[in-house]
């Protein structure tokens, strides 16, 4: 396959990953804009010569699809750029801009062909048919099925929005050409006005194409929710440690490809030595770091030396927990003060997901209180609501 074979060739030369990685999505979008413009040429050949609208819709999708390679490898570019005063995590984000810009062309495409077609279908013409002009379209959509696998290789490959982006239009270009194929095919047997029709049908396949790339590249801008395959891989590397003891409030940002920052908290023995600990820690987040390529923050948590009563109000708050459907777990768990005003804090994991109108995070702190009251009234509790939705 072309695109493994451009993968080893480049990982043959001596430069940095981004580097590499640039340089691909540079080669591929002008791939897609080569291509994008042979098939306008053709198709728009063949709708003019043919008159038929719906050829020339197609032709014209093409042709957004030469500016979104354009849109694509200007985005990529500009998303290599180094971090500087205003961007401190660099400009990772453009490349997510950059996609969502091709969505948007692609849906007007889609708008503009929809009047179009109507008028067809309201003012019917002639569409005349060539075995020729129907084999030129036949090639083009063979020649979308090779640029649609393609762009799915290297997108994958190397981690690029973009061009799966790209490799999505193009499956749908796919589609859509069939569409227009099987309609100039029908012109050569029937009087019915089909053309318009197919036309209609082929801006809304542009459409729908448009509607799923702006889903997939506007929810990285909001602020997604991380993989939970690299929540699961940070917590079992870093529990892997000596004298970590558990984890907690695992926060992900992610500020493009390549630019992935997280924090979480480490719960650590309170007696242990702080140098000790603190080369533990600082040793876990280099190696975290490099194997999962992102940049890993790590805070010391104490944990408290476990005495008889914090053994047992913790076992009886555990009972609570494993009783309650929306609560998932607990953490950094502490008494501290004198009788008679003895506080237990504590945090506590729920599911983000199940919280309603009804259940709050109001209304578990009220029930967990009450809980604990019943047997130990003399306690005063403090409690941290921690959302979780992965």
């Amino acid at each position: 396959m072309f695109a493994k074979w451009l993968i080893k060739r480049l990982e043959k030369q001596e430069e940095t990953r981004e580097e590499g990685r640039e340089r691909l999505i540079f080669i591929s979008g002008l791939i897609g804009i080569l291509a994008n413009i042979l098939l306008f040429g053709v198709k728009f050949g063949v709708g003019w010569l043919a008159g038929s609208i719906a050829v020339m819709a197609d032709a014209f999708n093409n042709l957004s699809d030469t500016a979104s390679s354009v849109v694509t490898i200007v985005g990529v570019k500009l998303a290599n750029r180094p971090a500087d005063k205003e961007h401190p995590h660099g400009h990772g984000r453009i490349e997510y801009i950059s996609a969502l810009i091709v969505a948007f062309m692609v849906m007007l495409v889609g708008v503009q062909f929809i009047q179009s077609s109507v008028g067809r279908i309201l003012n019917p013409s002639e569409v005349r048919f060539e075995w020729v002009s129907f084999l030129l379209l036949f090639v083009s959509v063979l020649v979308k099925v090779w640029l649609s696998f393609f762009n799915k290789h290297m997108g994958e490959a190397i981690q690029s929005g973009a061009l799966k982006a790209a490799s999505v239009d193009a499956l749908g270009d796919v589609f859509t050409s069939s569409t227009v194929l099987l309609s100039f095919l029908m012109a050569r047997l029937t009087s019915f006005p089909i053309d318009g029709y197919a036309g209609v049908i082929v801006a809304g396949f542009i459409l729908y194409a448009g509607y799923n790339l702006v889903k997939e590249t506007i929810s990285p801008l909001l602020g997604e929710a991380p993989d939970a395959e690299l929540v699961q891989q940070i917590y079992d590397r870093l529990l892997s440690f000596e004298h970590i003891t558990g984890a907690h409030d695992l926060m992900i940002h992610n500020y493009g490809v390549g630019c992935v920052i997280a924090s979480i908290h480490a719960e650590i023995p309170a007696d242990i030595d702080v140098m000790t600990i603190h080369d533990i820690i600082d040793e876990a987040e280099r190696q975290i770091s490099e194997e999962l390529k992102l940049h890993l923050v790590i805070h010391m948590d104490p944990v408290s030396v476990e005495t008889e009563e914090i053994k047992l109000m913790k076992k009886e708050l555990e009972q609570i927990i494993d009783a309650h459907p929306v609560i998932m777990s607990m953490h950094d768990f502490r008494i501290i003060g004198q009788e008679p005003n003895k506080n237990l804090i504590f945090d506590l994991v729920v599911n983000g997901s199940l919280l309603n109108k009804t259940v709050t995070e109001e209304s578990i702190k009220d029930e967990v209180i009450a809980k604990i009251r019943e047997t130990h009234p003399q306690y005063r509790c403090v409690i941290v609501i921690d959302r979780m939705y992965v």
